[in-house]
Parts: structure tokens; C-alpha cells; sequence
């Protein structure tokens, strides 16, 4: 990978959310995910941003939830 390039924010949790339209491992939504080879380094970026907005903004389950 060479100092341009912007990893992608996949984490092999490939699921999408039907209520939210967004995966749930990385928040992405489809049009995100089919085209971010196609993106520029700028839009791209742009996109992460808005992922860290969007995860910021999502319901957190409750602190003593335990993982099923």
C-alpha cells in the first residue's frame, strides 16, 4: 500500500442492517461498499468521516449486556 491509497474500513462483518440500510461491521452502505475501489483518495477520506459519525451516533448496548 503506498502513502495514497486509504485502507478500507471492512471488518469482515459483512452484514447489512434492513432499518438502517448501513452493514453493521462497518457502517458502510451499499453504494459505499460496491464503489469505494472507484473513489478518489478525497472522497474516500470524506467517507470515514462520515463512518465515525455514524458509529458516534449508534445505539451502544448497555454496559452490563453480556455477548451472545
Amino acid at each position: 500500500m503506498t502513502d495514497d491509497e486509504v485502507p478500507s474500513p471492512c471488518v469482515n462483518i459483512c452484514v447489512m442492517d434492513e432499518t438502517s440500510g448501513l452493514c453493521r461491521g462497518c457502517a458502510r452502505t451499499l453504494d459505499e461498499i460496491a464503489n469505494w475501489i472507484d473513489y478518489t483518495r478525497a472522497r474516500k477520506l470524506a467517507v470515514l468521516k462520515k463512518l465515525a459519525r455514524r458509529k458516534a451516533a449508534a445505539p451502544q448496548p448497555p454496559a452490563d449486556a453480556q455477548p451472545s
